[in-house]
């Protein structure tokens, strides 16, 4: 879940470079505590599951054995589910990079859940209750906190630059996989990979680098997808076109056009116009006649609710940050990022320079703070007891200097500063026609915005059989759809087909019906 660019942001002006910047920032933690587990009952509609929650550690070590760090986890493990081997476990986490995997446990797929109110903020003390979508009901759970967040730790004298990034980090998780699939008998059950945000990117690198190290992957759910690392650089047409649906969208959300239209339709039609008739008109740059470029202007006004004369200012290429200003700007009120239905007044004049205003975020702070005192709170019914503080993000010390180069695999070595991991994806599909991918978005996704993650598929050209393997899923929600309980129903249905699991039937053996 979690900003990049606002991470990038934040880095700058520091007086050194951002990878300075964020190793000097490194912290060292305590000896991590001893591991905690608890027996614990999951209860929803008439079903029942008996699970195993564990809180504790996986060492991560290198090929010669030596201490690389120490991933802080939190697993459930269906009790009495006969062949335990025949069970998925699925290994989750947030993105940023930089997040803890709170967001996605107690805020979403995990047994439970804090529940939500709409795009309302959530007030203290928030409801805690067994979640009736969880995945736990298809599959056991392990979620993992990269190295540096959560509780997560990097080994005294471990180069952080070795794990904070896009290479380093994908070959720590999969290191925390082996280990986790060792230490608890699990080789041969089936693997799936469920990551949010930046975690699709690890998702993407990750799926080709376990299976370069013969540990198959059957599927693999991304959450908020970004692949294509070019749509977040600054001034990149391809991340116009993405946004322009959201922003259509959100427009109708607030009555400012497409009254009267169905959200469905509306935005798929935002999709097509975005290919269609804008990809052309920003293609042509200054070379679009004044005649065209003022009639694109009006039409971009009646599909995302802002005036021609400010987005033709705009050179037809709104950014989002003024997006967010300026469409509810006359009723005091800015949107938000994740989620662009969330709304909070707008701030004051001295406090709305560019850096404070792209890290605030009224879709995050209406539900972080619950879900933060939500789980220490279930940490404390397992009997974990961690340090004091539980830094759901660090951006400060790792997403600021993230080392964003990647190999492009086949080739030639070559390495790109702003990867497309698609292309491991491809990779990783062809060499395990087996397995398969779920990408899912929502339409008011400022942050990963769906268009660009169904164009970056649509660029690998993979053959029909590898394609029928990618399926997509788009909902009425923001980046964390499990924070719109409608949609979470939804999810829980897709996720069950997803896994080859009738919603009657596949129940482990400590399920039944009340």
């Amino acid at each position: 879940m979690a900003d990049e660019e606002v991470g990038r942001r934040q880095g700058e002006g520091d007086g050194g470079s951002p990878r300075q910047f964020y190793i000097a920032g490194a912290s060292r933690f305590p000896p991590v505590p001893q591991s905690a587990s608890a027996d614990l009952v999951w209860e929803s509609g008439g079903e029942r599951i008996a699970y195993r929650a564990t809180a504790g550690h996986i060492d991560v070590r290198s090929d010669g054995g030596s201490l690389m760090g120490r991933m802080f986890h939190l697993s459930y493990v269906a009790a009495g589910a006969g062949d335990a081997l025949a069970r998925p476990v699925t290994f989750c986490y947030n993105g940023g990079p930089g997040s803890a995997s709170v967001p996605i446990n107690v805020g979403g797929i995990g047994p439970r859940r804090v529940a939500t109110a709409g795009i309302s903020h959530l007030a203290q003390p928030a409801v805690m209750e067994d979640n009736p979508a969880t995945l736990l009901r298809a599959s056991d759970l392990v979620f993992l906190d990269a190295l540096g967040t959560g509780y997560s730790e990097l080994a005294e004298g471990f180069d952080p630059t070795q794990a904070w990034g896009v290479e380093g980090d994908a070959d720590s998780f999969a290191r925390a996989i082996e280990a986790w699939l060792t230490e608890n008998g699990r080789w041969g059950s089936p693997v799936y990979l469920f990551g949010e945000s930046y975690g699709t990117v690890r998702n993407a690198v990750l799926m080709r680098l376990l299976a370069e190290r013969f540990i198959p992957v059957t599927g693999a759910v991304m959450m908020s997808s970004v692949f294509d690392w070019v749509t977040k650089m600054p001034g990149s047409d391809l991340s116009y076109l993405g946004l322009l649906p959201t922003y259509a969208a959100t427009a109708r959300y607030f009555g400012r056009a497409g009254r009267g239209s169905d959200e469905e339709a509306w935005f798929d039609d935002a999709m097509a116009f975005a290919e269609r008739a804008y990809a052309p008109a920003l293609l042509a740059g200054d070379r679009l006649p004044a005649a065209e470029r003022a009639s694109m202007a009006r039409r971009l006004s009646e599909l995302i609710g802002l005036s021609p004369e400010l987005i033709e200012r705009c050179r037809l290429r709104v950014d989002l940050d003024t997006f967010r200003r300026s469409l509810l700007a006359d009723e005091g009120r800015v949107l938000g990022r994740f989620d662009t239905r969330f709304t909070s007044y707008a701030p004051l004049a001295l406090q709305g320079t560019e850096v404070p205003f792209a890290g605030s975020d009224a879709s995050s702070d209406a539900v972080e703070p619950a879900w933060n005192a939500a789980f220490r709170r279930h940490l404390a019914e397992i009997g974990y007891r961690g340090a004091p503080r539980y830094p759901l993000s660090s951006f400060a010390t790792i997403g600021v200097g993230w080392d964003r180069s990647h190999i492009v695999p086949g080739a030639g070595g070559m390495r790109a500063d702003a990867p497309n991991v698609a292309y491991d994806l491809a990779v990783a599909l062809r060499r395990n026609p087996t397995a398969r991918v779920a990408v899912l978005g929502g339409r008011y996704d400022a942050a990963t915005p769906f268009w660009n993650a169904v164009h970056d598929v649509s660029r690998l050209f993979l053959p029909d059989a590898l394609r029928e393997r990618v399926t997509f899923r788009l909902y009425s929600c923001g980046h964390m759809a499990y924070v719109d309980e409608p949609t979470l129903e939804l999810l829980g249905r897709d996720l069950a087909a997803f896994y080859g699991r009738a919603e009657a039937a596949g129940r482990p053996a400590a399920t039944a019906r009340g």
